[in-house]
């Protein structure tokens, strides 16, 4: 008599078949490794890149943390005068000559005597060709530090690491200066040092210790900015004059020349920034002229 229960059988070979097509579709997923490979390899080289190419800026924080001993303070008002090398002179400040007009400065680079009534920008701005000097001088005067260098001896490499000194830093420009008799020359307002690399630390001590160091420099409170065509235009700055000053050149004891721009900003209002009833900068005072 027939059992009303069936008995499982094993699976039929069409069973089997289909379980084996299953599996051999689920085989090893070679297209989502490749992609998970590729994805890696391009962070790998954009973590690299940003490594090598970030090298400077870490190296840079690393001088400045090194030179922060030289900032000024109530008990050393400059610092600077502990750096080696370093040489300092006295200069009236405020007296302007036109845009026409050249200095028989006493020193190359100059760094302080009369100057043009408009100021160099010098926010963080690096100049790929050498500005006229009477510019830059009246940056100095507003608290600026310049960075110069002989483009003959600092190329390359080398100019990048005085590069990440200035660029984007506040009060603070750099610019290739034909003719220098060192590779690199540092200018505040009646401070300079001469240095034969760009590797040697008392670059950021310098910077440390006179960079708005309001000891050391005459006009609290005065603008670093660009003041645009028909001032001093950033994209379009005036050249560098290599040529001795000639006879009519302004002597050291000039006086300043009528017509000059005499406005401590150069713009109408007479406050950083040429803005009229414009702020001047958090903890500095308005510029008192010049």
């Amino acid at each position: 008599m027939a059992s009303g229960t069936k008995k499982k059988g094993r699976p039929t070979n069409a069973v089997k078949s289909a379980r084996g097509s299953v599996v051999a579709k689920k085989g090893t997923p070679w297209g989502t490794i490749i992609a998970v490979v590729a994805i890696l390899a391009l962070a790998g080289v954009v973590f690299g890149y940003y490594y090598v190419n970030s090298a400077d800026k870490r190296e840079q924080k690393t001088r400045e943390e090194a030179a922060a001993a030289f900032a000024p303070s109530a008990e050393n008002p400059d610092p600077s005068l502990k750096i080696p090398g370093i040489v300092t002179k006295q200069y009236e400040a405020s007296v302007h000559i036109l845009p026409t007009e050249r200095v028989a400065y006493d020193q190359t680079p100059a760094f302080g005597g009369p100057h043009d009534g408009f100021w160099a920008a010098c926010t963080g701005i690096v100049y790929p060709n050498a500005v006229r000097t009477e510019n830059m001088v009246h940056s100095l005067e507003h608290g600026a530090v310049w960075i110069a260098y002989n483009p003959d001896q600092v190329t390359g490499d080398a100019v990048n690491k005085l590069r990440v000194r200035a660029e984007g830093k506040p009060y603070t420009m750099m610019s290739p200066f034909p003719g220098l008799d060192k590779p690199v020359s540092l200018q505040a307002w009646g401070h300079q040092l001469k240095l034969d690399s760009v590797d040697d630390e008392r670059i950021d001590q310098f910077i440390a210790a006179l960079r708005l160091n309001p000891s050391t420099y005459p006009e609290q409170g005065a603008s670093c900015d660009a003041m645009g065509p028909g001032r001093f235009d950033v994209d379009a700055p005036p050249a560098f004059d290599a040529a001795p000053p000639g006879p009519d050149a302004k002597p050291m004891d000039y006086k300043g020349s009528e017509g000059a721009e005499q406005e401590s900003t150069g713009m109408p209002g007479g406050v950083p920034g040429g803005v009229p009833g414009g702020t001047p900068p958090v903890g500095q005072q308005p510029p008192a002229g010049g």
